[in-house]
């Protein structure tokens, strides 16, 4: 039932997922649907997928089109939000790209949420806004200190949001993902990028001689093997803390930032390791410098989001690199029939 402002009566809720035709927005619909949420998408199809949206309903949009976003924002009582461009190496040769993106595009559908009546947000920020953090793990009070201009563009998109809130009462939630990797377990959906530079696929494609030798950015890191150290997190408990998010400022309950992540890093080296372990062959490899703006080290401490939203990981590296791999394999058989 619906009532004034699109605000709906009972648990469930329409949320806007706007960036779902995408890797870890199609999986917050999967798990918002599941939850009994009604779901639609809004994409510009630059980076996502149609068939990631099938059962969905799907609107064709751009964030900086303000007369479709006023279309369908009234519908919605809350808005996930993942369109942005997320590579840290071409944010720092193609600045521009991001800040029109990610900022200009965002304070759009900021603004367009807002004369809609509609005040409830959910972010995917990135623990990019805190740049090379003195303390590892990193807790949420750590200084935002982005050292590239993807984390530059996300902090922004934070603070604009901790100044609605403080001038229109805008309630939001910002997580700050680690590392999102892994697939759904059923293997209909996954990570599909292109590029694709993410270290989990691309390492899999190596090894399955799918795609080019592995380059390793890097081996000379204060690091345990010289090689960079991630949290990875997989993109289904990623999708389970959108939830809980998502209840939580359905509750009435206070805006916030958190650290998604699963509070334990593992180098490039023991990412390759697992990937061969999992499949049985080696992972071709070239080592090469260092990338501007990758900090040696970036692990979450998720204590915040254990205590605030009762949410952990629950997937092991392990299942991570599983279930990339069985999309892989579904998505290779799909393209050869």
């Amino acid at each position: 039932m619906l009532v004034k402002n699109g605000s709906r009566k009972g648990k469930n809720v329409v949320v806007l997922v706007v960036g779902g035709a995408g890797y870890i927005g199609s999986h917050a619909a999967r798990a918002l649907r599941h939850a009994g949420h009604e779901v639609v998408i809004f994409d510009n199809l630059s980076t996502g997928y149609e068939f990631l949206a099938d059962g969905f309903e799907l609107v064709k949009g751009d964030m900086l089109d303000r007369s479709a976003l006023d279309r369908v924002m009234p519908r919605a009582d809350a808005v996930m939000h993942f369109a942005a461009h997320a590579y840290v190496g071409e944010s720092v040769t193609n600045p521009r790209k991001y800040f029109h993106n990610n900022v200009e595009g965002g304070l759009s559908l900021l603004n367009a949420a807002l004369d809609a009546g509609m005040k409830k947000i959910i972010f995917s920020s990135t623990c990019a806004v805190y740049g090379d953090p003195a303390k590892v793990p990193i807790p949420e009070n750590t200084p935002r200190q982005p050292v590239n201009p993807y984390g530059v563009s996300k902090m922004f998109f934070e603070q604009a949001l901790e100044a609605y809130e403080r001038a229109y009462g805008f309630r939001f939630a910002s997580l700050r993902y680690f590392n999102a990797a892994g697939a759904d377990e059923s293997g209909e959906i996954g990570e599909l990028h292109d590029p694709e530079t993410h270290l989990i696929p691309v390492a899999l494609r190596a090894a399955a001689g799918l795609g080019p030798e592995l380059n390793v950015y890097g081996s000379d890191y204060p690091t345990p093997d010289g090689t960079c150290v991630r949290d990875y997190i997989h993109v289904t408990d990623l999708a389970a803390a959108h939830l809980k998010a998502l209840d939580h400022l359905a509750a009435g309950r206070e805006s916030f930032a958190v650290n998604v992540g699963g509070g334990k890093g593992y180098s490039v080296q023991e990412v390759i390791t697992a990937v061969e372990e999992i499949m049985g062959k080696r992972v071709p490899r070239t080592m090469g410098p260092r990338r501007p703006g990758d900090p040696p080290a970036l692990v979450a401490d998720p204590a915040k989001a254990q205590a605030l939203l009762q949410w952990k990981a629950t997937r092991s590296l392990r299942d991570i690199v599983a279930t990339a791999w069985k999309w892989m394999q579904r998505r290779e058989s799909a393209m050869v029939r």
